[in-house]
């Protein structure tokens, strides 16, 4: 019982990581119906920009002491910068493209991820050598249950990502933004009929997301002091988990993204740590398969009828 309890709690905060990242995902593709395949790189980002404003006040430096307030201004930061690196991208590489075929749009988003991780590797970026994370969240124990040790940095992790998941949840649903963006996913053409502004609705969703994924990258590189360099496979690998945690709880749909994060967190460390942890990348994607076989809409999708 205490195995299962303790891989539980692992599990609830890599899948509370893996939602944060899915819900920018499955927010774009209801919206404009593409995949934006730079977004893994978007959840890169924000670990290194967490790391960098960090080092600007010195918090990473051998001895430094961070105080109390130092997490809340650096997911702060991290999550604003990345807003409006979002917002950028789409400005510049995606709207001229959104009524071009939606091979161009995939290649544009291929092209903006290896653009972002070769300027990341450069000195006076965040270079090519791996850096650890300062303790911004204390790790401490804050009590035992059943022989289980509950962290605080856990505690925090799985805290700040499911707030974040209701905040998102009443943007979306209790908002006049939010109203937007379900009107611009049903359809956009009619939406800018009503006087919807579509182009800024669009904005909104890639800043929206991309903090989002900042917020996952600092509460991943928390979690997980060691930050590897900007091309690392590992990023792609984490970016992937993401889109199928996306398309497990329904791509398109915000509350299946944050389901399907939270189940493929599970499938993993639970995979991991009763059956083999060499193949804890197999779990999740035989998972994919198997979804797509029985549900091919995902679990809170909605398949839908085209007419020819």
């Amino acid at each position: 019982m205490t195995r299962v309890l303790q891989t539980l709690m692992d599990g609830v905060a890599v899948g509370s990581t893996y939602a944060l990242i899915a819900l920018g995902y499955t927010m774009v593709y209801g919206i404009l119906r593409f995949i934006n395949f730079a977004h893994s790189d978007i959840f890169m980002l924000g670990a290194w920009f967490s790391f960098s404003l960090a080092g600007v006040f010195g918090w990473t430096l051998a001895g430094a002491t961070p105080p109390p307030w130092a997490a809340v201004v650096v997911l702060l930061g991290a999550m604003s910068g990345t807003a409006v690196l979002g917002y950028a991208i789409e400005r510049v590489a995606y709207r001229p493209l959104r009524s071009a075929p939606r091979i161009n749009v995939l290649i544009a988003a291929i092209g903006v991820s290896l653009l972002i991780e070769n300027i990341g590797q450069l000195p006076i970026a965040f270079g090519t050598q791996p850096q650890r994370m300062p303790s911004l969240l204390p790790d401490a124990v804050l009590f035992e249950v059943s022989g289980v040790s509950i962290r605080l940095v856990d505690t925090l992790v799985i805290g700040i990502a499911l707030g974040l998941m209701a905040a998102l949840e009443w943007l979306i649903y209790g908002t006049r933004l939010g109203l937007a963006m379900r009107a611009v996913s049903t359809d956009a053409q009619t939406a800018a009929l009503m006087g919807v502004p579509v182009d800024r609705v669009v904005s909104a969703t890639f800043a929206v997301g991309s903090a989002l994924a900042a917020a996952a990258g600092f509460l991943y590189a928390s979690k997980y002091p060691g930050i590897n360099q900007p091309a690392h496979a590992t990023w792609i690998l984490l970016g992937l988990k993401a889109f199928v945690a996306a398309v497990v709880g329904g791509i398109g749909n915000v509350r299946g993204a944050m389901a399907g994060g939270l189940l493929i967190g599970m499938v993993e460390i639970f995979g991991a740590a009763y059956l083999s942890p060499h193949l804890r990348d197999v779990y999740v994607f035989a998972l994919l398969i198997l979804v797509l076989l029985v549900r091919p809409a995902g679990l809170l999708g909605r398949a839908t009828v085209e007419k020819v």
